[in-house]
């Protein structure tokens, strides 16, 4: 069954263009939903959209988008007039350029999104450019308005697809130097540094996304349970305090971290051992039953 997508278009490369769906890569559908409810009744409050003057319902037939201008007025849109704003991003993802993927910083990506073909037709086209990306190692630079706003994508290949990435305006992202500038220069010392980089070495492994969870989630799922069982809300966690020795912190991290290596090894050990012992113990009652029959 094809696939149910958000936004529907075209997929254009200089004369090249092919039918395309787009759909949001990532999805919070999962997570813990709260209504806001009156302490009193125990029922749920609504919201109403009133008018802010005459204090009345308004209905959803009479309810348009306003600008409100410098004179305090308001310019009204009609659903019409936006959707027929004149821009080819509009239903179209015209790939403007090509540039090597690590040029763009990782603080410009925001939401993914997933793009494949949405006809048959299309397919040769949307593989020609998809592979031509890959051969090349080049990310596309596209433009699409989406919720009434124009984004830059970066397209890239990912299996048979294309991920689409929206990307932040330059004028979103904050200047990091308003908030680094006031840090104090700090010269480590060699055997304070030498020990954290012990410590992250043996933290060391590979990104696993099946390891992480959402444990905030987790927790208000427990308190919910609890809840609703009449039972007292789970323990909170004690809170990290600043550390006073930074010294003897870091030899007491590398203490720890070696005594729950040792900890694991001595229990191999003794595990690897007691299988032996076992082995002997079966392979001795073997032969005395030969010997016996």
């Amino acid at each position: 069954m094809a696939p149910r997508a958000n936004w529907k278009g075209f997929l254009k490369l200089s004369l090249v263009s092919c039918s395309i769906g787009l759909v949001q890569a990532t999805s919070s559908r999962e997570r813990v939903r709260f209504n806001i409810i009156n302490r009193e009744t125990g029922n749920r409050v609504r919201y109403r959209q009133i008018d802010a003057e005459t204090g009345e319902d308004v209905p959803e037939e009479d309810r348009i988008k306003g600008f409100k201008a410098a004179d305090g007025s308001y310019v009204l849109l009609e659903p019409e007039e936006l959707d027929e704003v004149a821009l080819e991003s509009t239903h179209t993802i015209a790939i403007d350029s090509f540039v090597p993927r690590k040029e763009i910083d990782e603080i410009y990506l925001d939401t993914p999104y997933y793009l494949f073909p949405d006809d048959e037709v299309g397919v040769e086209a949307f593989a020609v450019i998809r592979d031509a990306m890959r051969a090349t190692s080049l990310v596309g630079l596209a433009r699409v308005v989406l919720h009434n706003h124009e984004h830059v994508l970066m397209l890239e290949p990912l299996d048979k697809g294309i991920k689409a990435t929206a990307l932040r305006y330059q004028d979103e992202i904050r200047d990091a130097k308003e908030y680094f500038s006031d840090i104090e220069t700090v010269k480590v010392p060699k055997d304070m540094l030498e020990l954290a980089e012990h410590i992250l070495k043996t933290k060391r492994g590979h990104f696993d996304p099946s390891k992480f969870s959402d444990r905030y989630e987790d927790a208000l799922k427990a308190l919910i349970k609890a809840k609703q069982a009449g039972k007292p809300a789970p323990a909170v966690p004690e809170r990290p305090s600043n550390v006073i020795n930074l010294m003897d912190a870091l030899r007491r991290s590398v203490r720890s971290e070696r005594g729950g290596g040792a900890s694991e090894q001595r229990g191999k050990s003794r595990s690897a051992r007691s299988s032996t012992a076992a082995r002997k113990r079966g392979a001795a009652k073997t032969k005395r039953l030969k010997r016996a029959s």
